[in-house]
């Protein structure tokens, strides 16, 4: 027989969910059934949590505590890439392999880098090897920045025709 479960125990759960969406109890419920709460109050949190990333996909952390679980989006390179396109959302269930195929400034990939920076997710020492890792992102998206492939950008950030600021 399992151990009597601790309620002043934390836990951390991560999930992969599409922002602003209630997401099935029935993918929610082995995870944090065991937790004892309820899958679909929880799944209802993460959609209020996630209004802001609507139907783009995002990590979210859930902390459970005291059988409350407090919801925190984890937002990822692409997914703060495809919300600087500034697309209209689409019904996931009807436009399958999206091409997000729109023109982004290089500011806003300096933005990004400097935001996954603050949240430890970027894995450069320097901002410039960020800048190249958002804008790998970029080309993976399909998304062009300046007008120009994320390809040439990289490169003339590594030759030195671009200056990335550190400030």
């Amino acid at each position: 027989m399992p151990p009597k479960f601790d309620p002043t125990q934390v836990s951390y759960i991560a999930l992969r969910t599409t922002g602003g969406e209630v997401s099935s109890s029935s993918a929610l419920a082995p995870k944090i059934g065991p937790l004892g709460l309820s899958p679909k109050k929880v799944g209802e949190d993460i959609a209020k949590a996630t209004k802001d990333w609507k139907g783009i996909r995002v990590t979210v952390q859930l902390k459970v505590q005291n059988r409350q679980a407090t919801v925190t989006v984890l937002p990822s390179a692409s997914s703060l890439v495809i919300r600087a396109l500034k697309e209209t959302p689409r019904d996931k269930k009807k436009e399958k392999n999206i091409l997000h195929n729109g023109n982004m400034s290089l500011d806003d990939v300096i933005s990004i880098a400097r935001a996954m920076r603050e949240a430890d997710r970027s894995m450069a020492r320097e901002l410039k090897g960020s800048v190249k890792e958002i804008l790998g992102t970029c080309m993976s998206v399909g998304c062009t920045v300046d007008g120009e492939s994320p390809k040439d950008i990289q490169s003339q950030i590594a030759a030195g025709e671009i200056e990335v600021p550190e400030k």
